[in-house]
């Protein structure tokens, strides 16, 4: 079987060919005998003598005039691939591609000689015809069909010339020098091309392969002008489809390529809608690819080819109808050395790149939904949150599974409908969340994040049994397409991990602000013992760290860091600009927010949880033993309050005999203001250690480590 029946391409729906074209080789033109070579053959460059060639009467029995005329006849014929009767056409039995030919033994030598120059022109018009014939089926593809077209042109200007050669045979005006003289011009040409169909039956070319080969041979013949001009003409040729595929792709966002030869790959598996659900979707990177075979006069802007057809196929799937216009001068008609079609390419990309930014920004407001999701993720309107908190408090007490997720979003609708988050028209897209696992657990599973994991403790990743939903409650938004472009589910879970770190930190701030108007209520009593001053002192100082935290989180970090990313969304060109400034923003504020650091997070997870254990045991200790009850409940002139003012004058007898629970009250204060300290002590080290390679840890301590030093 020949390499016509090898090629394979990757549709499998294209028509197959006759099988009558392909078992009856002589309405094909490979009719032509096998042999085998044989010791005994002569051979020189696809020349060999052969005494039994066939005809009744040998060539040499006639006069050299007679055998002259006999051998112009055959060679017209042997010119477009017929046998003659003392020249016959032989294909060598195990060798693709190789053609022998055998002359009567007994001709003239020096009409031999004559013969054996044409016979390369011969040899490579057989070789081109079959390729036209094989390279003409379907399955071959579009750029092969071109080109065999182009072929089959210049094979009828050959078959024309022969014609022309016969006439003056006939007429008696044709010598075998005078075939060879006019055949010479036509000889590197044909040469050329069958070297170039050798190697393109060889390797299987289809689609850029061929226009690779056909490129690279003219390249390559640079010092003959004539065969470089019919390579570059028929590469133009065979390119004419290849263009045509290229140009719906540049112009509507369409793959058109029923065979597969386009250089841009399409997975019709990845599907837009898992933008806003899977972390790990590549619907953007892989739905539309890059193969490794692009033309070479298209590798420069094949990045630009493919993006400019990805932003069509989005405008598209968006049901925006749009088509870039088109003059006729700037249609892809060729690919000549003007390099004009690369300025049709930039103009489509310019056009479509506008295009798509304009409707993702006007239309399908981005900067009003980013600056929502910064409203309520990034709590840059907190009031809601404030009554939220208040309302589902004791919802969120409760242990992850135990927490009603529809309560949790009936709550989260009333605090939106009873603050100014009512007068955000994107407030219905806000969504309650519950994670199942604490804020270091989630972002251990994050493998693409730059997480640091130097020295990793053994318990880094064992899960609290006391966790309840203040630790996994977040927030999620309904983003529809094509802003699930920009904001996918990946960046939605970064920003869901700023907003779990800031709740906690509100939540905690929250519990020391009661835990402090506990002890300003004693002090409203004038109770100024050292238990109660030192308690206070050391609230006082845990506030100062949690509003210090979040003033750097906040202020120094989420603010500027937006402002920036706003700034440059304005300037961006395209929506890729767009996914990148985004992209850097997140990535920069989880960076700075500690997220991406988990021995920094863990010291301050590990000091959020002393203030919640400290506020906590506050009322219950000091309150205790102080006999203490709800003063807001209590007037001015109640006999309980008039108790609690004579604690002062009790005499030393009387406060020995409280001492017993004093002590322990006092134990309990001295132990959380031990373990605080020395928690943020060893902050020190830690911020002092990284700073020159992160600047932005020198702004944190200078906030942080300030905590304490008045104490």
């Amino acid at each position: 079987m020949d390499s016509a029946a090898a090629i394979s391409t990757p549709s499998s729906l294209c028509p197959s060919t006759p099988g009558w074209n392909l078992d009856r080789p002589f309405l094909t033109g490979q009719f032509y005998q096998v042999t085998k070579v044989t010791p005994g053959t002569t051979e020189c460059k696809g020349f060999s003598v052969d005494s039994s060639s066939g005809a009744d009467k040998a060539i040499g029995c006639y006069h050299a005039t007679i055998q002259e005329l006999i051998v112009i006849d055959d060679l017209l014929s042997i010119l477009i691939g017929i046998e003659g009767r003392y020249i016959s056409i032989k294909k060598v039995r195990g060798k693709e591609d190789a053609i022998t030919f055998q002359v009567d033994a007994s001709m003239d030598l020096a009409l031999q000689e004559f013969a054996k120059r044409l016979f390369p022109l011969c040899e490579s018009y057989i070789l081109i015809n079959q390729f036209v014939e094989t390279r003409s089926q379907f399955k071959t593809g579009l750029v092969n069909h071109a080109f065999a077209a182009a072929l089959r042109a210049l094979l009828l200007d050959y078959q024309a010339m022969v014609a022309q050669l016969e006439h003056q045979f006939r007429l008696g005006k044709l010598s075998i020098q005078g075939l060879w003289f006019y055949c010479q011009p036509m000889m590197g040409s044909m040469q050329a091309l069958s070297m170039v169909v050798k190697k393109a039956a060889a390797n299987n070319c289809v689609g850029s392969a061929v226009l690779n080969l056909l490129q690279s041979q003219a390249k390559a013949m640079a010092g003959d002008h004539v065969v470089r001009s019919l390579l570059e003409k028929m590469s133009q040729s065979a390119s004419t489809a290849y263009l045509g595929i290229l140009e719906r792709w540049v112009y509507e966002g369409v793959i058109d390529d029923p065979y597969g030869e386009f250089f841009i790959a399409e997975n019709k598996s990845l599907q837009k809608e898992s933008l806003t659900q899977d972390y790990d979707a590549k619907y953007w990177q892989q739905r539309y690819s890059l193969k490794d075979e692009i033309p070479s006069f298209l590798a420069n802007a094949a990045e630009t080819i493919l993006i400019t057809g990805k932003y069509l196929n989005v405008m598209r799937e968006c049901g925006h109808s749009i088509q870039i216009p088109v003059a006729e001068k700037s249609k892809l008609t060729s690919a000549g050395p003007n390099h004009h079609y690369l300025e049709c390419i930039k103009s489509a990309y310019d056009f479509a790149s506008g295009e798509l930014l304009n409707l993702v920004k006007n239309k399908y407001d981005l900067m009003g939904k980013l600056q929502s999701i910064k409203h309520y993720l990034l709590l840059d309107q907190g009031d809601f949150l404030v009554h939220f908190m208040d309302t589902a408090r004791e919802e969120l007490m409760k242990k992850p599974d135990e927490i009603s997720v529809e309560k949790l979003q009936s709550l989260l609708d009333l605090a939106m409908r009873s603050t100014a988050a009512a007068a955000d028209p994107c407030h219905e897209d806000l969504l309650c969340c519950v994670e199942r696992t604490t804020l270091l657990k989630r972002l251990s599973t994050l493998k693409d994040l730059e997480i640091s994991r130097s020295a990793p403790d053994s318990n880094d990743l064992e899960e609290s049994l006391s966790i309840t939903g203040l630790e996994t409650f977040s927030l999620n938004y309904k983003v529809r397409w094509p802003l699930s472009l920009v904001i996918s589910r990946k960046t939605l879970t970064k920003y869901q991990l700023i907003f779990r770190f800031l709740f906690h930190c509100k939540h905690v701030d929250r519990q020391l602000s009661g835990a402090w108007q506990v002890h300003q209520g004693l002090r409203k009593l004038d109770m100024q013992g050292t238990t109660v001053s030192v308690s206070s002192l050391l609230c006082r100082n845990m506030l100062k760290f949690i509003n210090s935290l979040l003033h750097y989180l906040t202020f120094e970090v989420l603010e500027p860091n937006w402002h920036v990313m706003l700034s440059r969304l304005q300037t961006a060109k395209s929506i890729d600009e767009v996914i990148q400034y985004h992209d850097f923003f997140l990535d920069k504020c989880l960076r700075e927010c500690l997220l991406l650091s988990p021995a920094l997070l863990k010291k301050v997870e590990r000091l959020k949880l002393i203030c919640l254990q400290y506020a906590a045991a506050t009322q219950r200790l000091i309150t205790s033993s102080l006999d203490i009850a709800d003063t807001d409940t209590l007037s001015n002139d109640s006999p309980r309050i008039e108790k609690y003012k004579n604690l002062k004058l009790r005499t030393p007898y009387q406060m020995l005999r409280l001492a017993p629970e004093n002590v322990t009250v006092f134990e309990s204060v001295l132990k959380f203001e031990k373990e605080f300290t020395f928690e943020l002590h060893s902050l020190g080290p830690i911020l002092s250690g990284g700073s020159r390679a992160e600047p932005y840890l020198t702004h944190l301590a200078q906030w942080i480590l300030g905590v304490g030093k008045d104490q």
